[in-house]
């Protein structure tokens, strides 16, 4: 490479992409293409980012077999940056082989990393984790470390371990902190800001209060009966019991938890879990019935006695707590996502969701009347995003499910 090549690079590597484009924005060679294109990413011009990206690709020639597969982790990167998780994952793949196969091992490791990041981003945990361990990091420079870590931290997180999470967050900012690279340094912040604010609230014996992810990691190991409104279950330290499928039986497991020790009123609970202004003969017969499946179902955690005017909840257990989302509304999913302050398609968000992208659709146009979301740009090129929201982080909403759920 010559030296104005040689010099971009390291600017790139520095995270300086102005620097970097000082140096080949008036260059059309291949390995300029691909650096102005990196240069731009870096300052969020995905779109010509992308374009100069594959133009290099292209014109490399077939023998420069590194050159090409280094582009297209590139474009890769470009593509989780701008949360197009349609992209060919196998090209991804493939590349990272060629990679490996000439002794590139950095740019393999940074390809795989970018595999790791969009199966976390589509919801993927264990295969993200299976990737995840087969990338070791020792060796590694500063930069990749952080990534690293902070992919150990993400899993860790959506899977509620929250002292797995510092401690690759404090990791990770050490590592970045070798880098120098403000960019690095300010996405590891960002990761704890997350990590420390509320990430839930707790409802015991009628008081509500919001809680972080650590306390939720301690009361997950507690011997407290939870009903868990962020995954849809029932469980204890040794039993779960998964409701996501039966809406009427969490109602009713939710509305008695809440009220705990005290009992709910049968309309009450004829209103919350038919949704019924007026509750008549027919209403309590069917109540009757589903809280005779909320006993069979709860057998083993908790009995639901009657009482003179509605029904109580006995726990085996010490106690009865609720965990509800930060935010409790019909798209909050939705908005969970976009509050990583990215720009997403609504295609992305179908993936990362696992929904219809028509359903998205109408959650994002729901959400854009009342004015929680903004579209940017029209047809294929439109995006949404909205500012994270203050006070509570989403960790809750996109976290995998508890084991037997």
């Amino acid at each position: 490479m010559d030296s104005l090549i040689t010099a971009a690079a390291g600017a790139l590597a520095a995270g300086d992409p102005l620097g970097a484009l000082n140096f080949v924005a008036l260059r059309n060679d291949p390995p300029a293409l691909a650096l102005r294109g990196i240069a731009l990413a870096q300052l969020g011009d995905f779109v010509r980012a992308k374009a100069l990206v594959r133009s290099a690709a292209r014109a490399f020639g077939a023998k420069e077999a590194v050159a090409r597969a280094r582009c297209v982790v590139a474009e890769a990167e470009i593509a989780l940056a701008s949360r197009d998780l349609g992209w060919p994952a196998k090209a991804l793949a493939t590349a990272r082989a060629t990679l490996a196969a000439h002794g590139d091992q950095i740019n393999a490791a940074h390809a795989q990393y970018l595999e790791v990041r969009h199966q976390l981003l589509i919801g993927q945990l264990d295969a993200a984790e299976m990737l995840l361990a087969s990338l070791d990091p020792t060796g590694l420079p500063p930069v990749l470390s952080t990534a690293h870590e902070l992919m150990v931290a993400g899993i860790a997180m959506r899977r509620l371990q929250a002292t797995a999470a510092r401690a690759a967050l404090a990791r990770a900012e050490s590592a970045a902190r070798r880098a120098r690279i403000p960019a690095l340094s300010a996405e590891v912040g960002s990761a704890m800001f997350m990590l420390n604010t509320p990430a839930a609230r707790l409802i015991v014996r009628g008081e509500e209060r919001p809680i972080l992810l650590d306390e939720v990691e301690v009361l997950l190991a507690s011997k407290a009966l939870i009903v868990d409104a962020c995954r849809h279950v029932v469980c204890d330290t040794n039993t779960v019991i998964a409701l996501a499928r039966r809406p009427v039986l969490f109602v009713l497991a939710r509305a008695l938890a809440e009220a705990w020790p005290g009992d709910v009123p049968r309309d009450t609970l004829v209103a919350r879990a038919f949704r019924a202004r007026h509750a008549d003969e027919s209403h309590r017969a069917r109540l009757r019935v589903e809280i005779g499946r909320l006993r069979a179902v709860l057998g083993t955690l908790a009995e639901v006695s009657a009482t003179p005017r509605g029904f109580t909840l006995v726990p085996h257990s010490s106690e009865v707590v609720v965990l509800a989302r930060p935010v409790e509304e019909r798209h909050a999913a939705v908005l969970a996502c976009l509050a990583d302050g990215e720009a997403w398609s609504s295609s992305a968000l179908a993936l990362a969701l696992g929904a219809s992208q028509r359903t998205i659709q109408r959650s994002l146009d729901v959400l854009s009347e009342a004015g929680k979301v903004q579209a940017l740009g029209h047809g294929r090129a439109r995006r949404w995003l909205t500012p994270p929201a203050p006070g509570f982080t989403t960790t809750l909403l996109l976290s995998a499910p508890l084991p037997g759920g």
